[in-house]
């Protein structure tokens, strides 16, 4: 009997693990998904648009986050504010070979970033974006989902679990991407009403 429990709870450990980095991976790809939304232009000026722009400082690649306060003082601009004056220009030249399309406004020590209006058409052109940033990360789930799928199987055919045991894990694993599709869903529903508002 001792012998019986310490197999089943060795077969469980299995599944679990299998389980738990299934997980583990969904929620790095939707920590992605997340960030990408964050960075996305809606109809307000967000600092996720700059933060994590990349200037060059003293011959070495930084994030613009970490050398300037970055803060939006009105709905539609961004104001940057650098710890050192020397950077001023740099953070300008990064800001104009990003993509996000604006032209820097350079008040004495300060960097102003005014962000025009979207038009009907690109608020649609980002729309046909975010829809497609969701099924890309829907597909990176499913793809997942079929290793974690692939490993139960592979355990069975090694006897290292029972038929059961791979029903019931990869039953496990399909609410796990159940959930994480329906939170990919909810975001980009949000973003999307984001985007649309006028």
């Amino acid at each position: 009997m001792l012998l019986a429990r310490q197999i089943w709870k060795r077969v469980d450990a299995m599944t679990e693990d299998i389980l738990d980095e299934a997980k583990g991976k969904m929620k790095a790809t939707l920590a992605v998904f997340r960030d990408e939304l964050s960075r996305m232009r809606s109809g307000r000026a967000s600092t996720a648009l700059v933060d994590r722009l990349t200037v060059e400082y003293y011959g070495q690649d930084s994030e613009l986050r970490q050398l300037a306060s970055i803060s939006t003082p009105e709905a539609m601009q961004i104001l940057i504010r650098p710890y050192d004056k020397t950077a001023i220009r740099n953070i300008e030249k990064a800001i104009q070979m990003s993509d996000i399309g604006v032209n820097p406004n350079i008040d004495g020590e300060n960097i102003r970033l005014n962000m025009p209006a979207l038009t009907r058409e690109r608020r649609l052109e980002l729309v046909k974006f975010l829809n497609r940033r969701m099924e890309d990360t829907r597909v990176a789930i499913r793809n997942i989902r079929r290793s974690a799928n692939s490993d139960l199987q592979d355990f069975e055919k090694e006897k290292l679990i029972s038929e059961d045991e791979k029903k019931r894990g990869e039953a496990e694993v399909q609410k796990l991407t159940d959930n994480f599709i329906a939170q990919i869903g909810a975001l980009g529903a949000d973003k999307e009403k984001d985007i649309m508002e006028v």
